[in-house]
């Protein structure tokens, strides 16, 4: 694996049940660098009010994303690289996690709400709510063709997606 693989940032994203922290840990394996789980960067009360059901206002996120967004800084200026998970869910949220100098790849994992909220009701023991789900539907903005996010499909298996993602960035990087 090329070593500009290994100095990336990528940022995988989407909305509740897409499945962002099992495919970013497993993408961060595949191109031996550093997971970080972007959830575990909220505040607490941020996750209570999750729990409870209530949706975050851009002011909930704010702190959490300039933190993400210092992650990413971190990683750059060290020249590791990095995996990161966070729903992005609007391109403010975004541009905030790009700043004005970092080259982040975002990747976002679409799914209908079907698939989501079925993976929602299946899931046990995490602060989120599925009572969220149509409020995180409602909030995203999909990525603008200028973003260059890549997008991928829930329906295939982590594994088809990761390997997916790798033989989409050898091929770039070949370009």
């Amino acid at each position: 694996m090329s070593a500009a693989l290994h100095t990336g940032l990528y940022v995988v994203m989407g909305v509740a049940g897409a499945g962002k922290s099992l495919v970013g840990a497993a993408l961060a394996r595949a191109l031996a660098l550093q997971f970080v789980e972007g959830d575990s960067f909220h505040p607490p009360a941020n996750l209570q009010r999750m729990a409870a059901g209530i949706p975050l206002t851009d002011h909930d996120r704010q702190p959490w994303l300039q933190s993400l967004a210092a992650e990413l800084d971190a990683a750059q200026r060290a020249g590791t690289g990095l995996v990161l998970s966070c729903s992005a869910l609007k391109r403010r949220y975004r541009d905030t996690l790009r700043g004005p100098a970092r080259a982040v790849q975002f990747i976002m994992l679409r799914g209908d709400r079907a698939l989501l909220a079925q993976r929602l009701a299946e899931r046990h023991g995490h602060f989120m709510s599925p009572a969220l789900l149509d409020s995180q539907l409602a909030t995203l903005e999909e990525p603008a063709a200028d973003e260059g996010a890549w997008v991928c499909d829930i329906r295939e298996t982590p594994d088809i997606i990761v390997r997916g993602l790798v033989a989409r960035m050898v091929a770039a990087q070949s370009t």
